[in-house]
C-alpha cells in the first residue's frame, strides 16, 4: 500500500493514513536536491526545504513524544532555553545534511506510529496544558501543520528547480 492508498474504514486508519500522507509528501519535495539547494531560501520567505524538514522532525518528536506520551527529552523543548525557538526550529547551516535530517524525520515518524498504535485516540495529552486535548486532535492538528510545510516545500521546490506537485 502506497503513501496515497491508504484505508478509511476506520477513524484511526484515515487519520493515520492522511498523515502519512502528508509526511510522504514534505520527503518527497526534499529528496532529490542537493545540500545546498535544500538550505536555499528562493522566496521572499526565509523558509528552506531543510529548514521545513528540520521544523516538522523536531515538532513530531514534541507533539508525539513530549505532548501525548509524556515523555522527558532533557535539553529539549520545553526545558530548554530558547529565546526564540520558532526562528531556531527553521534554522540550518553549513552542517545541516537533507541526509540527517530526513533520517531524523523517519526515526521520529516510527517512534510516533508506534505511540498512536497503543493508545485511544480518546486518551488525553499527557501535558498539564494540554489535558483537554486528545489524541485524535493530535493527529489532527499534525495533518493541518505537515500538509501547511509539505505545501510550502512545493513552493520552494518549484522554485529551486521547477518541479511541481505532489
Amino acid at each position: 500500500m502506497t503513501a496515497n492508498q491508504f484505508s478509511t474504514s476506520t477513524e484511526r486508519e484515515a487519520l493515520c493514513g492522511f498523515l502519512d500522507k502528508q509526511r510522504a509528501d514534505l520527503l518527497r519535495k526534499v529528496g532529490g536536491v542537493s545540500d545546498a539547494d535544500a538550505r536555499m531560501t528562493p522566496t521572499v520567505s526565509s523558509l528552506s526545504l531543510m529548514g521545513l524538514l528540520k521544523h516538522s522532525a523536531l515538532w513530531e518528536r514534541r507533539w508525539f513524544q513530549i505532548v501525548v506520551a509524556g515523555r522527558a527529552l532533557p535539553g529539549e523543548w520545553p526545558e530548554a532555553e530558547v529565546r526564540d525557538w520558532r526562528d531556531e526550529d527553521f534554522r540550518v547551516d553549513e552542517q545541516d545534511t537533507a541526509k540527517h535530517w530526513t533520517a531524523f524525520f523517519e526515526e521520529q515518524v516510527a517512534i510516533s506510529r508506534e505511540i498512536v498504535a497503543g493508545m485511544s485516540l480518546e486518551a488525553p495529552c499527557s501535558r498539564p496544558d494540554l489535558a483537554d486535548r486528545n489524541l485524535r486532535w493530535v493527529l489532527l492538528h499534525m495533518i493541518e501543520e505537515t500538509a501547511r510545510h509539505a505545501g510550502h516545500a512545493d513552493i520552494i521546490r518549484e522554485s529551486l528547480d521547477g518541479s511541481r506537485g505532489i
